[in-house]
């Protein structure tokens, strides 16, 4: 009897120990695999996605690295305690630097299995092309699907593969509207036809009455010449002078213009160019081939399955 105790006792310590051991991620202790290879997006410490998957992922974001220059990094993490799921993503993007600095084109795709979350989210050069409603179509159509049933390598791959497909620009159709009945489409071409339609009549129209001398009434103004009154920070403020050639009369008008020649003090490239990057942490201490200094907007989203 004393050595039954003894077992039970001990199993029940084992249990204990192993329960107390399920480690809690955050942001500093999740494994730098990118700043270790930088052909590796993938944080997957306690190997809940296969290594094929891993594998598979890790090629696909490599590849659009190469192709737009975008950085990623993919976590799948048994758990964050706690935490939310944006706090902990937008938290990860903005201490490790996820993204180019300047351009903050990086991308924060999170899976925490315990709170059956899945998260996006991107830095503030990716809003365009990855929007909002865009990341919460490819969760809802492509990965929940197989997350719901805990197929964690399949749902996974699918998202990043449509993710990738969306910031390469290889995305064929955008599946917004492949269900529908192709009514959409038409009223879009027509709306698209009606709008270059009334921006043209207006044009010429313009054009039209701004031939039109105020002396005579006669549509004969002709531009005759140009007089430049002053060129600074790249525009130019010119008179010009138009002659009426069926009684003479002469109209001034002030103009405004972009030189395209300019380009501005020092070559900056824009007004943002060095006071967007490093962000938070300055890259979380990421150097030599690894992540580049961007930061995050608030942009993503995410969905519980």
């Amino acid at each position: 009897m004393k050595r039954l105790a003894t077992l039970f006792l001990f199993f029940t310590l084992v249990f204990c120990s192993t329960y107390a051991q399920q480690k809690v991620y955050t942001v500093d202790n999740i494994p730098k695999v990118h700043l270790q290879n930088k052909m590796r997006y993938v944080c997957n410490p306690e190997g809940i996605l296969s290594e094929a998957a891993t594998d598979s992922i890790d090629r696909m974001l490599y590849a659009l690295e190469n192709k737009t220059g975008i950085e990623t990094v993919v976590a799948v993490l048994p758990s964050i305690g706690e935490a939310d799921c944006f706090d902990f993503s937008h938290k990860l993007l903005n201490t490790w630097g996820v993204g180019k600095k300047g351009k903050n084109n990086g991308l924060v795709i999170l899976l925490v299995t315990d709170q059956r979350c899945i998260q996006f989210y991107t830095g503030y050069g990716l809003e365009g092309d990855l929007p909002d409603a865009i990341c919460k179509r490819i969760q809802t159509l492509k990965m929940i699907p197989y997350l719901k049933n805990g197929d964690w390598d399949n749902g996974m791959v699918a998202g990043v593969k449509a993710t990738c497909a969306r910031l390469d620009g290889s995305m064929v159709n955008d599946e917004e509207d492949s269900q529908g009945d192709g009514s959409g489409s038409f009223l879009l071409i027509f709306a698209i036809i009606g709008f270059v339609a009334i921006g043209s009549v207006s044009s010429v129209w313009a054009m039209w009455a701004s031939t039109r001398c105020p002396k005579c009434g006669k549509h004969k103004l002709q531009r005759s010449s140009t007089k430049l009154v002053s060129k600074q920070n790249g525009t130019k403020t010119e008179d010009v002078i138009y002659t009426c050639l069926n009684c003479g009369h002469s109209v001034v008008r002030r103009q405004h213009s972009y030189d395209d020649n300019y380009r501005g003090r020092g070559g900056g490239g824009g007004p943002f160019i060095g006071g967007m990057g490093g962000g938070l942490g300055s890259g979380g201490g990421f150097s030599g081939g690894s992540f580049g200094g961007g930061m995050g907007g608030g942009g993503g989203a995410g969905s519980r399955f």
